[in-house]
């Protein structure tokens, strides 16, 4: 059932390409169709496909080797890989490998200060297994197939500005943790304002902030850099800059809320985790025990998808 589901979009896909064209398209609609799909059809559908398994593999494979993966997550590199590849076309493809490879990089600098200060607050480790891999690329694999399945340019503008908001969400928020929890200052909760210590979901700093911004930005730019002399493309950094941050700030305000917490008694401290770094089995403290860091996340890029999805209407209606 799991294999015919994930098949489902592929074949989707293969009948879509094997009928004619119904429809005119204007030339706006038919320079936004992917790559073959206008033109030569299934042959480069299947290649784009089979381009992105090699990569994602390639990727996936190396991170595991550089143990910024578990095996699952491998498997779910490949599968959100070769998706987004596939379905939404090379800048697409591009702009995931720009946010796994920054992110990755920023996990491995002054890591071994960063497990000092909070690494017994994270609920996992630096590997990221299937469920966080999907987490964060869940909602962007979906909106690649979706781009896929729409033959209206309108409606290929307004996936791919939710597709740069889930990416952009899950850089500024990856890149907020990473480099927050090295803040010199006090980390504050963001609900009540209240001083709390580094790596306490829903807490924030100012460097972290910043870190958020930059993060969500430079998605933005490079997406823009893969296609310069497209007029559509110049919105895209001011798009994920806003829906970056309102999906990385609505990470940490379910963080703070709703997002399960536990207590060590031995230790006497907060965690995410249900048995903590000691040996000891933590306590249920606080939020729903259902909702861990995984449907945090997943929440988030859905809300910076819904945030890049209005603004990039506004900005249209306004043109």
């Amino acid at each position: 059932m799991f294999l015919r589901s994930l098949a489902s979009p592929y074949c989707k896909i293969l009948r879509l390409v094997r009928r004619p064209t119904a429809q005119k398209l204007d030339g706006e609609a038919m320079r936004s169709l992917p790559v073959g799909q206008a033109t030569r059809g299934r042959p480069l559908v299947i290649s784009r496909l089979a381009a992105g398994l090699i990569l994602s593999s390639s990727i996936g494979l190396l991170a595991y080797w550089r143990r910024s993966l578990s095996r699952s997550g491998v498997a779910g590199a490949i599968i959100a890989g070769s998706t987004t590849f596939g379905l939404g076309g090379t800048t697409w493809g591009f702009s995931l490998i720009y946010f796994f490879v920054s992110s990755t990089l920023l996990s491995h600098f002054r890591a071994r200060e960063k497990a000092e200060t909070a690494a017994d607050k994270f609920s996992k480790g630096s590997r990221r297994d299937f469920a966080q891999v999907m987490a964060n690329g869940g909602v962007a694999s979906a909106l690649a197939t979706s781009h896929a399945l729409v033959s209206t340019s309108q409606a290929r503008q307004t996936l791919h500005a939710g597709y740069i908001g889930a990416l952009a969400t899950a850089n500024a928020d990856t890149w907020a943790t990473e480099v927050g929890v090295l803040s010199p200052h006090t980390p504050r909760l963001i609900t009540n304002g209240q001083p709390t210590v580094p790596g306490t979901s829903g807490g924030v700093t100012l460097l972290g902030t910043g870190a958020s911004a930059a993060g969500a930005l430079s998605l933005g730019l490079f997406n823009w850099l893969l296609r310069p002399r497209d007029r559509l493309a110049r919105h895209l950094p001011l798009i994920s800059l806003i829906s970056g941050l309102a999906g990385s700030l609505c990470d940490s305000l379910l963080g703070a809320t709703v997002q399960a917490m536990y207590y060590c008694p031995t230790c006497q401290k907060e965690t995410e985790r249900l048995v903590h770094s000691c040996g000891t089995s933590t306590r249920f403290l606080r939020g729903h025990r259902h909702i861990n860091n995984d449907v945090v996340n997943f929440l988030a890029t859905l809300c910076g998808t819904i945030v890049a999805i209005l603004v990039e209407r506004s900005m249209r209606n306004r043109a």
